[in-house]
């Protein structure tokens, strides 16, 4: 799949089809630690891009997107940014059927948003930028104006222990905020524009979540190390154009730490792909 223009996202049909034609919805997470990669690279130029190159380059053909959090970059200051920007110019020039997500959870007054957003989708030019919805209207919008075919990805229900402090909390009608939060979000933007996180380790509440929003893109995490189910996710989220982007991380980046560790990530990623495309 080649891009209509250089500097657009991706639409969500165009999304769609990479799903059928790869037969996976599976997104890599490059959530990359110095610490944890094999110890050989540690003498390159640049380590965090060698590493996430090689996983790249033997996981592409099982997954339809990637994502690299943004805290594990900033963590090594200009060297991890630039290790960043090669990633994401690594990604577009090579396989530009890549839909690429900025975890960087941003969100702030307006004129704040509206830098984030210049930075992620005007000069990295990433497809999707987590987004943190608690400052409300104002400092959403601003990632959905001027910015064709990119996507807001806005923090619903995570699967961490804080989520309990605010997300499921009750009004007096029954509401939990994460709904509100879906449902409000719906003025803001739209099933072509705003996707939601949900966190895998919560099979069941997709059922709720789909009440909310029935045909929105979920960017699902929690899958392989952190113990979701995808069967589940699937049977409860699910919808008829596939509707969901499961991440998994360190269980397909991490799983080897020796030379031959981007092929066994390669492994790793082919067996969920084989997995997802039962499912779909």
């Amino acid at each position: 799949m080649m891009r209509a223009n250089k500097n657009q996202g991706m639409t969500r049909k165009e999304l769609f089809e990479n799903i059928k034609r790869k037969k996976s919805f599976l997104c890599v997470g490059l959530d990359t630690d110095l610490k944890k990669i094999p110890e050989h690279l540690l003498k390159e130029e640049d380590p965090i891009f060698a590493f996430n190159k090689a996983i790249i380059d033997s996981t592409a053909p099982y997954c339809v997107a990637y994502k690299p959090n943004l805290a594990f970059y900033e963590a090594f200051g200009v060297k991890g940014i630039i290790a960043f920007e090669k990633t994401v110019k690594y990604i577009k020039a090579n396989y530009p059927d890549q839909f690429i997500v900025a975890d960087a959870k941003r969100g702030d007054i307006g004129n704040t948003s509206k830098m984030y957003a210049r930075t992620f989708f005007g000069e990295y030019d990433v497809d999707a930028l987590t987004v943190a919805p608690y400052m409300g209207e104002d400092s959403v919008t601003p990632f959905l104006e001027g910015y064709e075919g990119k996507w807001v990805i806005l923090l619903a229900l995570t699967s961490n222990k804080g989520s309990y402090d605010f997300q499921l909390t009750e009004s007096k009608d029954g509401e939990r905020l994460f709904e509100k939060v879906i449902l409000r979000s719906q003025q803001w933007g739209n099933d072509e524009n705003m996707m939601y996180v949900v966190g895998a380790t919560r099979g069941e509440m997709f059922q709720d979540i789909r009440k909310v929003a029935p045909k929105a893109f979920l960017l699902v995490p929690g899958i392989g190390a952190q113990g979701g189910s995808l069967e589940e996710v699937c049977k409860y989220g699910m919808i008829e154009d596939c509707g969901l982007l499961v991440n998994s991380s360190r269980a397909i980046i991490y799983a080897d730490k020796t030379e031959n560790y981007a092929d066994v990530a390669a492994e790793k990623a082919k067996e969920v792909q084989k997995q997802m495309e039962s499912l779909l």
